[in-house]
């Protein structure tokens, strides 16, 4: 059975971290750090997009900032010849 990470993958999807700043709710000069991780479709994100409009309307942290890298997971493989032998005693 195929990994459904996998299928995602093979249709655009890409591995997708937020670095999510917010205020603490009783104190709102400290910053907290939330990091959120999903398979996601750049450049529009919408599962991101999901879970912020789920944060707004359901948490008492108001956001600050929010900071976002994408990779593709499936690419070429990095090959590389190495002439040489390694003899350990």
């Amino acid at each position: 059975m195929v990994s459904t990470d996998f299928i995602r993958q093979l249709e655009g999807y890409g591995l997708t971290t937020a670095t999510i700043l917010y205020r603490m709710p009783d104190h709102l000069s400290v910053l907290q750090t939330f990091i959120w991780q999903q398979y996601d479709l750049a450049p529009r994100f919408p599962v991101l997009q999901d879970f912020l409009a789920f944060w707004k309307r359901e948490l008492d942290g108001p956001l600050h900032s929010v900071t976002v890298t994408h990779s593709r997971l499936i690419r070429p493989a990095e090959i590389r010849t190495v002439n040489g032998v390694l003899t350990l005693h």
